[in-house]
């Protein structure tokens, strides 16, 4: 039995009609990409922004070389936490004096959990998502098992009914902006605002967010964010993360790991802990100088750029991928898991496919990077800095034509943990 392939022919040249006119196509220029690969992972980790190589090397051969611990005042590492921090809360809706950034995803997750539930003294629920990134349900289940809380795992979609019937007992919700797996994208607003209606606090996880649209945390009213900073911020490879707490409750803020860099007098040395006025409360330890100004770095590929134009564009590609995958995918068992209305959709676009690791491997070996999340999701991360719309055109008709041509190793070896 022979089956017909659709044409590309139309779809070559939506793509290049969208490619010329796209306002964002001189930042493809602000990333080292290697040539003759087409990179749909940067929602697992972006690539490496041209302005960080240069950095690093001043940071290590002089800053560090040769100006050595006087780096700390000299070329501004004590601040950098803060500084850093400012710089990201541009990109989510914050206004300075917010953010702060170090440490890992997971200790900002539980500082802000751990602090905005001290701030709901007497309510017993903390309500998470079970879809939620595994180390975010961990964290959750970790402290509400310290803190004597019951632990509700509460799709957001069901939230609002959820607390028409618990709303009285819910000190917190936690959930992410945007589902890792599937790319769709929640609401925000109105999961914020059922939140506060409830008297409860809410905590937002922005890994899959920040950088790829736009974020409002102050005007959502937001209580507190975490994010990484190796995804769509181009940060490197185990970039610090980043915590955001507005301004309203940083008179009350505690921490559950009062470091010394975060004491209101951090070289007097008290014998007692103190709290730094503001959102330097929750820094922790001695900052990661290295890879705070590599991020730093990375930050200035957003420089001139609008979060609008960003959006509007992530949306072109991801809509154009889709229509790749009905066309060119669908005929072969694809199919999509990203929900089709651009207001539930963030910046990825993941197919169903019983092979999905294979292909993902098959894929690579030509030159497309994407990834795969168990058991059978594969997922295009898009990013409208440097994707192109030809570039997901080129992903589609690799994909086709692996699984047409059988062109591919359905028991692939494993070369190492990571998916």
């Amino acid at each position: 039995m022979t089956t017909t392939m659709p044409t590309t022919a139309d779809l070559a040249e939506v793509a290049a009609h969208l490619d010329a006119d796209d306002p964002l196509a001189h930042t493809r220029d602000r990333f080292l990409l290697p040539p003759d690969v087409v990179y749909l992972d940067g929602n697992s980790l972006g690539p490496l922004p041209a302005a960080v190589p240069p950095v690093l090397t001043d940071a290590v051969t002089r800053q560090w070389g040769t100006d050595l611990i006087g780096s700390w005042n000299d070329n501004g590492w004590w601040e950098a936490p803060l500084r850093v921090g400012n710089a990201i809360g541009a990109l989510i809706g914050a206004a300075p004096g917010q953010t702060v950034a170090g440490d890992s995803t997971s200790v900002q997750l539980y500082t802000a959990l751990d602090a905005a539930v001290a701030l709901r003294p007497g309510r017993t629920l903390l309500v998470t998502d079970p879809g939620h990134f595994p180390t975010d349900r961990y964290v959750a289940a970790a402290v509400a098992e310290r803190l004597g809380l019951d632990l509700r795992q509460v799709p957001p979609g069901d939230l609002p009914e959820f607390l028409r019937a618990e709303g009285e007992r819910v000190g917190l919700v936690s959930y992410s902006s945007v589902d890792f797996r599937t790319g769709e994208l929640f609401d925000m607003r109105a999961l914020t605002r059922a939140t506060h209606d409830a008297g409860a606090l809410v905590v937002w996880d922005l890994c899959h967010a920040a950088g790829a649209l736009p974020v409002d945390l102050d005007a959502l009213g937001v209580d507190f964010a975490v994010g990484c900073g190796y995804k769509f911020l181009s940060g490197g490879p185990g970039a610090p993360a980043y915590l955001y707490v507005a301004h309203r409750h940083h008179p009350e803020l505690r921490t559950p790991l009062p470091g010394w860099t975060g004491h209101a007098d951090p070289f007097g040395l008290s014998r007692d802990y103190a709290p730094a006025p503001g959102i330097a409360r929750a820094r922790i330890g001695t900052p990661p100088i290295l890879s705070l100004l590599a991020l730093e770095a990375a930050l200035t590929a957003y420089d001139g750029v609008d979060l609008t134009a960003v959006r509007a564009k992530s949306l072109s590609l991801t809509g154009f991928f889709l229509r790749c995958a009905d066309e060119l995918l669908a005929p072969f068992g694809f199919t999509s898991v990203t929900p089709s209305d651009p207001d539930r959709r963030g910046s990825q676009v993941s197919l169903r496919h019983p092979r999905a690791h294979a292909l993902t491997r098959a894929l690579a070996e030509v030159g497309v990077i994407a990834d795969m999340r168990a058991p059978d999701l594969l997922r295009f991360g898009v990013h409208a800095l440097y994707t192109t719309h030809g570039d997901l055109l080129t992903a589609a008709r690799c994909l086709r034509d692996l699984v047409a041509e059988g062109g591919y190793d359905a028991t692939p070896r494993v070369s190492g943990p990571v998916t």
